[in-house]
């Protein structure tokens, strides 16, 4: 924050509201201690607001207004809704032990499994095995264990998400199905968003904006699990319309700042 003021020729005296989309925010009391911290950063007349990361995402599409959905399916994944009554909901994002699937972190590991699975007889032979053992410098199958539970990061294993996609496009039947189900996933998460709120009406057709992000579902850069995840919610929802954010999240909790400055309808905390 201090670079940005000071990139802008600005002092923290001008502030008039801070918005901080952080993830793992989920509890009010993960709100107020972000906040005490800014209270001993910022003078007392600026209005401070704290939010999941998610809002912050949804608002880069919406530009600045909160109604609608968005899917994250990056490192991680997480669905977000909010109605124009300012009602919200969330599905997924509760992480890789509990079960992060259709993230990137998800898919690479259930890559990960398949291939000790075939390795042990237990499960199909894959090229994922040649591909990854290949991207990753390594022999056999056996060094995947230490190789893991070296630096079990869930980006260092994310990362191999291009190579799972590569192996589906080949033809793997074992990567195609972890993708297809990683898809139906994804779409799940919108699902569960979508019913609780009601975004789509009672007829199911109603339009909402669907607000797309994150490196797994770039289908330039990750073949169409996007286009699929999209058109599995098409499918029910023929009112969503897709939103591909063109600038980072950062811009989203600027726009969400000066809204709720402006408007005040987001809570002051």
């Amino acid at each position: 924050m201090a670079d940005a003021l000071a990139k802008s020729g600005s002092h923290r005296s001008a502030v008039r509201a801070v918005c901080l989309a952080v993830a793992g925010v989920n509890h009010p009391t993960d709100q107020q201690r972000i906040v005490n911290w800014l209270r001993e950063i910022f003078p007392s007349y600026v209005r401070l607001y704290v939010q999941n990361d998610a809002v912050a995402a949804l608002a880069n599409g919406t530009l600045g207004k909160l109604h609608g959905c968005v899917l994250i399916a990056g490192t991680g994944t997480i669905a977000y809704g909010f109605t124009e009554d300012g009602r919200e909901a969330r599905a997924a994002s509760a992480g890789p032990i509990l079960g992060d699937w259709g993230s990137g972190y998800g898919i690479a590991a259930q890559a990960l499994t398949a291939i000790i699975r075939a390795y042990d007889g237990r499960g199909p032979e894959t090229n994922l095995t040649s591909s990854i053992l290949e991207k990753l410098g390594l022999s056999s199958p056996d060094e995947l264990i230490g190789w893991t539970y070296a630096d079990p990061s869930c980006a260092r294993i994310a990362a191999l998400v291009p190579v799972v996609v590569s192996c589906a496009e080949a033809g793997d039947e074992v990567a195609n199905k972890i993708l297809f189900e990683s898809v139906q996933e994804l779409a799940l998460s919108v699902k569960a968003v979508v019913e609780r709120l009601h975004l789509c009406g009672e007829d199911g057709k109603d339009s909402f904006p669907l607000v797309i992000v994150g490196g797994v579902l770039e289908a330039k850069k990750r073949g169409d699990i996007g286009k699929e995840v999209m058109n599995c919610i098409s499918k029910e929802y023929p009112g969503a319309f897709p939103i591909r954010p063109k600038v980072e999240p950062a811009v989203g909790a600027a726009l969400l700042a000066r809204n709720c400055y402006m408007k005040e309808f987001c809570k002051v905390l």
